[in-house]
């Protein structure tokens, strides 16, 4: 399995294959952040394919491709408040309000759209580590290998952000 580093260079290079890897394995996790801050199925699909062109257009850019994850997901965040800056504004009062405490097309329960704040607030570093291992899930190794990073480091990660989101959930401290 191609580190992210590897995928990113071969995709500057015209590898469009390789990017598509790239989707494959960030899809949900970019879903998942444009869906905590949207609350609505379709525009997190629309803003996830939008937080994938940018990035591609933006790729020559990334000065540390081993850090791509973390990228997509600050674009995809962008994204997604972007939109909804925009969604708000044209919206009425009355409908305004109502979309933003919308059960998110019955694609979460408020456990569910709890535990993703949570997940959301962790550090960069963890909530990487998070994502690609519950929501995309890949093993230890893999995420070592995806982030370049020790398979020692990723252990201890996951373990310090589970600590965190049991404290987090706990006390329904989801800020």
């Amino acid at each position: 399995m191609q580190s992210d580093a590897e995928l990113v260079k071969a995709a500057i290079q015209g590898h469009r294959e390789a990017f598509a890897e790239l989707v494959k394995r960030y899809e949900r996790m970019v879903y998942a952040v444009a869906l905590d801050i949207l609350r609505n199925a379709h525009a997190a699909q629309d803003t996830a394919q939008d937080a994938f062109v940018a990035a591609y257009q933006k790729l020559r850019g990334l000065r540390k491709p081993a850090a791509f994850g973390s990228w997509l997901l600050k674009i995809a965040r962008h994204q997604a408040i972007r939109r909804l800056r925009l969604r708000v504004k044209t919206l009425p009062l009355d409908e305004a309000r109502l979309a933003t405490t919308a059960n998110c097309d019955g694609q979460f329960d408020v456990d569910s759209r709890g535990l993703l704040a949570a997940v959301t607030k962790l550090p960069a570093h963890q909530r990487q580590v998070v994502m690609l291992r519950y929501f995309s899930g890949h093993s230890v190794r893999e995420i070592a290998e995806i982030t370049a990073r020790p398979i020692g480091t990723i252990t201890v990660q996951l373990s310090r952000a589970r600590k965190s989101l049991r404290k987090r959930l706990e006390g329904k401290s989801y800020e």
